[in-house]
C-alpha cells in the first residue's frame, strides 16, 4: 500500500466528517448558462515552482484542472488523486497545482520541499507552481481570474479550504468551482471531461 492509499484509508472518513461539520460539504458551483470568460485564462503566465515561466497558452484545447493545494492539510492525499486524473485522461486534461499558505498555515514548505514531498509521497508529475496566495489582494494571477467574474465572466467565488479545484474546457471557459471534500476523480469532474 502507498502512503497516499494509507493516508487516504485513514483519514478520509474523519475528514468527510469534520467538512461537513465545516461546511466543506463537497458543494460545486456550475457555469450552468456557459458564459464566455470576458478575458482569456490563456493571456497568463505564472512561475512553476522550478522557477520557469509557464504560459498557459501552452494548455489551450485542453480541460484544465487547477488546485489550490497544501502538504499538511487533511485532503493532501488528493495529490494522488489529480496524478490519477492526470494519468486517465492524458493528453485530454492537464493538471496545475498552486501550494498556498491561506488556510491556517498548512503549506509552510519552500518550493524545493514541496517539489519533493509531492513527488515522493503522491507521484506527482503534473506542474506545480510558485507557492503564492490564492486569497486577497496579493492573490497571483490565475486565482485572480478565477475568482473574478469581470474577467472569467461569471464566478467570484473564492477557495474555502485547501484543494478547491476549478474546472476550465478546452476554449478556456470557466466550467464549475469545487469544493475540497470533491474528489479530483468524482464524477461531478470527470463527466464535464468525457
Amino acid at each position: 500500500m502507498t502512503a497516499a492509499q494509507s493516508f487516504k484509508k485513514s483519514f478520509y472518513p474523519a475528514l468527510k466528517v469534520v467538512g461537513k461539520w465545516l461546511g466543506f460539504n463537497g458543494k460545486m458551483v456550475a457555469n450552468e448558462q456557459n458564459i464566455a470568460p470576458v478575458q482569456p485564462i490563456y493571456s497568463l503566465t505564472i512561475h512553476s515552482n522550478l522557477g520557469e515561466l509557464v504560459s498557459l497558452h501552452t494548455y489551450k484545447n485542453r480541460y484544465l484542472l487547477i488546485a489550490n493545494t497544501a502538504s499538511d492539510c487533511g485532503y493532501t492525499a488528493q495529490y494522488a488523486e489529480l496524478q490519477t486524473l492526470q494519468d486517465t485522461y492524458s493528453g485530454k486534461v492537464q493538471v496545475l497545482a498552486f501550494p498556498a499558505n491561506n488556510f491556517s498555515g498548512q503549506e509552510p514548505s519552500s518550493d524545493k520541499k514541496i517539489a519533493e514531498f509531492c513527488g515522493v509521497n503522491f507521484g506527482v508529475q503534473f506542474p506545480v507552481m510558485l507557492k503564492s496566495s490564492v486569497l486577497g489582494s496579493d492573490k497571483n494571477p490565475v486565482f485572480n481570474w478565477l475568482t473574478d467574474r469581470s474577467l472569467n465572466g461569471w464566478n467570484s467565488q473564492e477557495p474555502g479550504w485547501n484543494f478547491c479545484k476549478y474546472l476550465i474546457d478546452p476554449q478556456g471557459k470557466l466550467l464549475g468551482v469545487f469544493e475540497s471534500a470533491i474528489s479530483p476523480l468524482d464524477e461531478k469532474i470527470t463527466r464535464l471531461i468525457r
